[in-house]
């Protein structure tokens, strides 16, 4: 592969934040990668003007529900973020017309389907790795989330 071929395809990791590219090209497999950077960056998350109820309906996108609970009950258990795997479209719910998957205040179990993700036309289930109860939901149906970002919340008792 000729070294402008390369160097384009290099622009293209810093372009778009990525740390590895894997192409096949007539000579064979080409991988290019980027070292990692150790500062990592927290996602900005919009704050509610006031907690909402999460009900069967999904959220309005700019809404983020929130339960309140007594600080006894939140020094008890212990508190879960459960964070997004890839970048793609967040459904709370299989369809529009179907009820989410799981509502603030529902307890659910290990292997419980969360949410999906939409990326890439793949529909990525999102499942609870342990028994719990959702706290909390970060984000609307149909918003874009980015990998590592909060989804939801789970108090695990």
């Amino acid at each position: 592969m000729e070294l402008e071929k390369i160097r384009a395809l290099a622009s293209v990791l810093t372009e778009f934040g990525l740390e590895e590219l894997k192409l096949q090209a007539s000579e064979g497999w080409i991988t290019l990668r980027r070292p990692r950077t150790e500062a990592v960056v927290a996602p900005v998350l919009p704050q509610a003007a006031a907690p909402v109820q999460m009900t069967s309906v999904p959220p309005a996108e700019d809404t983020v529900p929130v339960v309140e609970e007594p600080a006894s009950a939140m020094e008890e258990a212990e508190l879960v973020t459960v964070t997004s795997p890839v970048l793609g479209m967040f459904y709370i719910a299989p369809s529009p017309d179907d009820p989410p998957f799981v509502s603030v205040g529902q307890a659910v179990k290990a292997g419980d389907i969360l949410c999906v993700i939409e990326a890439m036309k793949l529909m990525n289930e999102i499942t609870a790795e342990q028994d719990g109860v959702i706290t909390q939901c970060y984000h609307g149906n149909g918003q874009l989330v980015e990998f590592g970002q909060p989804l939801f919340q789970m108090r695990c008792e």
